[in-house]
């Protein structure tokens, strides 16, 4: 065998690594779902969005509920008997109302139990996803986020209060900026109803429920502020910290592309407490 045979062995075996990990890595999901269903009696169903970035041009691509999840996971949803319990572990940004309403509106459906849990965070459609099961699991420092509707890149609110307060002046707006206002006003209303049904369809009585979906939907926080396990808890919310250790291991097959040094870490394994060595024989200990 010449150098220019061996050459190009070596070439293909390379390109082929990067298939066969992420055929080792989709395997070993699967596989920890399958576990994680066996052992709780229910059809496990994963939305993981996470930051990546692409190996070769080196810029972010960020990933957020879109249609094609909500097709997946309704598609999930109508392959599950009724009379078996869905869990849905969740991590995400958020993403696009529509496909939320529908994923949230598909669960409420479901006669059987609806469990969350929620690794790290589940912000905005996230959090919508979340108030549509029956028991939300949560990591003792995961977060859940507002669900105050965006219009572009601007907060439907602070749209209304621009435009509120160039009117108090008798300031001219712009017939665009006038159109964005109408916008805005229409999705607060529709991200609170939505809300507030969904909510209600859960069981909370009217009023809590009013006033659940004012309080994270009307603007009062920025679009990032973090609901902590405490915070979702003195909002009413169902919130264990009961995360099964299958969750956890799940979320470390979803590493992020790694292009340059990693700027945490540490040894992989729980740690419990140890003793400190005793010093050794002759020597002093410093202050």
């Amino acid at each position: 065998m010449s150098f220019l045979d061996l050459f190009w062995i070596f070439l293909i075996i390379v390109s082929l690594q990067p298939l066969l990990r992420q055929r080792v890595l989709e395997a070993t999901r699967t596989r920890l779902i399958r576990n994680l269903e066996r052992r709780r009696g229910s059809r496990v169903i994963a939305l993981i969005h996470r930051q990546e970035t692409m190996a070769l041009l080196g810029f972010p691509l960020f990933r957020y509920i879109d249609i094609e999840d909500s097709e997946e996971v309704l598609r999930a949803i109508q392959l599950t008997d009724p009379q078996v319990p869905i869990d849905l572990i969740l991590h995400t940004p958020g993403g696009i109302v529509l496909a939320a309403e529908q994923i949230a509106h598909a669960l409420t459906a479901h006669p059987s139990q609806i469990t969350v849990f929620v690794p790290h965070y589940a912000m905005s459609g996230g959090t919508l996803l979340a108030l549509a099961a029956n028991r939300i699991v949560m990591a003792p420092h995961a977060v859940l986020g507002p669900v105050d509707p965006q219009i572009g890149n601007f907060p439907a609110v602070s749209i209304l209060k621009a435009v509120e307060t160039k009117l108090a002046k008798n300031q001219e707006v712009e017939d665009e900026t006038l159109i964005m206002a109408d916008v805005a006003d229409k999705a607060m209303h529709q991200v609170r109803e939505y809300t507030q049904s969904l909510l209600v369809k859960r069981g909370w009585e009217a009023q809590r429920a009013e006033a659940l979906a004012r309080a994270i939907s009307e603007g009062r926080w920025t679009h990032d502020y973090p609901i902590t396990v405490e915070a979702a808890r003195e909002l009413g919310l169902p919130v264990t910290c009961e995360m099964p250790e299958e969750v956890y291991r799940f979320m470390r097959l979803f590493p992020q592309v790694a292009t340059r040094r990693p700027s945490v870490q540490y040894v992989p394994m729980p740690y419990k407490p140890i003793p400190p060595e005793p010093a050794k024989r002759g020597t002093k200990s410093a202050v």
